[in-house]
């Protein structure tokens, strides 16, 4: 799915650097987010209040090199939210969310006098445009367990949810959760009102849906749009640029230390060549360096 933005789109998408602060990121009016949020965690509870911890990942929330914009807040009771965008590719993504929840759990046991038994919860969100974790469902709710599944603790919990992986129909979505992953999936689609679902003119997907309305837009914000389509796309572009070469370099390394073993071996050069998929040439340079080193 390509969540960048297009001109004649009528609505900008959700998983978008613009399309997250204005809709999740928005601190005018927070039911969009708070509704979400609850959605997200499956929760029966409804979150009333939040508050934006702007300062918690200072230099790291935003990951320009990547494409992933993050968010995190406190709700009243609170109970922390980390929340990740990320439209590119995201090999690394398991470790990011464990050093950002880690990250937030070393902060809170460093505020002074503490009982480890009143931690509050804290729920590290991943939301991906491709799918990365080989399982089949959408939406993966993490915490630590036994060998038998059984739950050790909930204080830190990981939920991803993987766009392409949501296959349901608007007829399908009952839940706030599908109603939310159907609009992230297909709000930008849309290019005549009268495809809106019914469910879009619930109050809580309506605040999201108008920020981002492209004809409501004023010029400074469409100048605005314009600014971050353009920095994202050479943010992605750098990005999978890096991806690709540690991807040669990793086959590269690969291939040499298999004809390294083949050539130790008594494999002749024409074998190790096979043996490795390489021109002979490659399995010369090789050999040249053994003899060097």
């Amino acid at each position: 799915m390509d969540a960048l933005y297009i001109d004649d789109q009528i609505f900008i998408p959700i998983i978008s650097d613009y399309g997250f602060k204005a809709t999740f990121g928005n601190e005018t009016n927070t039911l969009f987010l708070r509704r979400a949020l609850q959605a997200l965690i499956k929760s029966e509870i409804p979150i009333k209040k939040v508050k934006f911890d702007k300062n918690t990942f200072e230099g790291i929330t935003q990951d320009g090199r990547s494409g992933i914009f993050d968010l995190a807040c406190t709700d009243e009771n609170d109970n922390h939210f980390i929340v990740e965008m990320q439209y590119g590719e995201a090999p690394y993504f398991v470790q990011r969310m464990k050093f950002y929840a880690l990250h937030k759990f070393n902060a809170m046991v460093k505020r002074g006098k503490f009982d480890y038994g009143t931690l509050t919860k804290i729920y590290c969100v991943a939301i991906l445009a491709n799918d990365i974790p080989p399982y089949s469902q959408f939406h993966t709710v993490a915490n630590l367990r036994n060998e038998q599944g059984e739950l050790i603790d909930e204080q830190l919990t990981f939920i991803t949810i993987e766009l392409d992986k949501f296959t349901l129909q608007e007829v399908d979505c009952e839940t706030d959760l599908q109603k939310l992953v159907y609009t992230m999936k297909t709000l930008h689609t849309v290019t005549q009102p009268i495809q809106f679902p019914k469910f879009w003119d619930e109050e809580w997907l309506k605040v999201a849906i108008d920020e981002l309305d492209s004809r409501k837009m004023t010029p400074d914000e469409k100048a605005s749009l314009e600014i971050l389509i353009a920095r994202n796309a050479e943010a992605v572009k750098a990005e999978s640029k890096k991806i690709k070469e540690a991807r040669e370099a990793e086959n590269l390394a690969v291939k040499t230390e298999t004809i390294m073993n083949a050539l130790s071996m008594g494999l002749s050069i024409e074998q190790s060549a096979k043996l490795a998929n390489v021109s002979i040439d490659f399995v010369l340079s090789v050999q040249r360096q053994l003899t060097s080193e």
